[in-house]
C-alpha cells in the first residue's frame, strides 16, 4: 500500500484521536482490515511499532507518542501555510464566536458585527456579552474584545485603539465642593467607584513625574456597570475615573470636566484577544482586520483632548 507521508500522518492522528482503528476506518470510509493493513505498512516503513493493540483497546508506544507529537505539529504548519497562500482568494465563511463587554459590546461592537455580516454574508457570527473574565479556549470563543490588558499571558492580543483614562466631575459638583489641586485633596471629596473584576476597592493608582502614587478614596456610590457610574457623575454626585472613549462627548459639551490632569492613570486601551495565530481561521482574521479598520477611521475616534489644570 503506497501512501504519501502527509496522508500517513493524517491517518495516524485520526487513529490516536479516536482511540480505535475501527472508528478511524469508519471516519475515512475504509474497511477495518484495510485500516489494519495501512497501519502495518506505516510501521514497516518506519521500522518501529507505533501502537500496542489488544482485542479491546489500543495504546501508543513511546515511538507512537513521538510520531503523534511531530505529526500534529507538521500538519498544523501545513494548514497554516495553505491558509496563508490561499487567503487572498478565500472568502471568509463558517462560524465565528465573539465575546465583548456588556455596555461597549451592545453600543459599539454589535453595530460593527452588523456591518461585518453585511460585508461577509457567509460568516455566521455568535456574539455574547459579559463583563466577567472568560477562558477563550474552554468557552470556545474565537476572540474577545476588552479594554485594558488581560491577565492571561497565554493569549495573543492586538491593540485596536489607544484610550487614556482621567478623573472627571460635573461643573455643578466642582462648584459646590471645589476643584481638587492635589491627590491628597481627594480624601475630602465624594468619589464614585466603578467596581471591575478583582480590583482593590477604592484604591486609585497614578503616575506623576515618573513616580507611582496610590490613594484610598471614599465612596458613597459604586457599581459594576460603567454606564451607571457615568450617569451618577453627570448628575453631580462626585469624582469618577473614566476613559477618553466614554468622556469625549461630555467633555466637548462641558457636562464633565477633567480634574488633576497632570496625574496619569493606567490606560484602558482596546484590545482584541485570541488564543493563537496558529490555525486562526480566515474569518477571525477578517473580523480583526475589520475592527482595526473601523477604529483607525478618524470619524470613529474620540477627539484627543489637551488638558491643563485650570482652577
Amino acid at each position: 500500500m503506497k501512501t504519501e507521508p502527509t496522508s500517513d500522518m493524517q491517518f495516524f492522528v485520526l487513529v490516536a484521536r479516536h482511540g480505535s482503528l475501527a472508528a478511524a476506518a469508519r471516519a475515512i470510509d475504509l474497511t477495518p482490515p484495510a485500516a489494519t493493513k495501512r497501519l502495518a505498512a506505516l510501521e514497516s516503513r518506519l521500522g518501529v511499532r507505533l501502537l500496542n493493540r489488544t482485542t479491546r483497546s489500543i495504546s501508543l508506544t513511546s515511538e507512537g507518542e513521538t510520531y503523534l507529537q511531530h505529526a500534529t505539529r507538521i500538519l498544523a504548519e501545513i494548514k497554516e501555510m495553505e491558509d496563508a497562500v490561499s487567503q487572498a482568494r478565500s472568502t471568509p465563511r463558517g462560524l465565528l464566536r465573539v465575546n465583548a463587554t456588556l455596555g461597549f459590546g451592545r453600543t459599539t461592537i454589535a453595530p460593527l458585527v452588523s456591518a461585518f455580516a453585511a460585508r461577509y454574508p457567509e460568516v455566521e457570527v455568535q456574539m455574547e456579552v459579559t463583563d466577567r473574565p472568560i477562558d477563550l479556549v474552554e468557552s470556545g470563543f474565537d476572540l474577545a474584545i476588552r479594554f485594558g490588558a488581560l491577565p492571561d499571558k497565554r493569549l495573543n492580543a492586538r491593540r485596536i485603539m489607544s484610550n487614556r483614562r482621567f478623573l472627571c466631575a460635573s461643573p455643578a459638583y466642582l462648584e459646590r465642593n471645589g476643584t481638587p489641586s492635589s491627590l491628597a485633596d481627594l480624601a475630602r471629596h465624594r468619589c464614585i467607584i466603578h467596581r471591575q473584576n478583582d480590583d482593590a476597592y477604592g484604591i486609585w493608582r497614578f503616575m506623576h513625574q515618573d513616580q507611582s502614587e496610590v490613594i484610598k478614596v471614599h465612596s458613597m456610590l459604586s457599581s459594576n456597570d460603567g454606564d451607571i457610574v457615568l450617569g451618577w457623575a453627570l448628575d453631580g454626585h462626585g469624582i469618577l475615573i473614566r476613559s477618553e472613549w466614554d468622556l469625549a462627548r461630555y467633555l466637548d459639551s462641558g457636562r464633565l470636566k477633567v480634574v488633576l490632569p497632570e496625574f496619569a492613570l493606567p490606560s484602558a486601551d482596546l484590545y482584541v484577544y485570541y488564543p493563537s495565530r496558529r490555525n486562526q481561521t480566515i474569518r477571525a482574521r477578517a473580523f480583526i482586520d475589520f475592527l482595526v479598520e473601523h477604529f483607525q477611521m478618524p470619524k470613529d475616534r474620540p477627539r484627543k483632548h489637551s488638558f491643563t489644570n485650570k482652577k
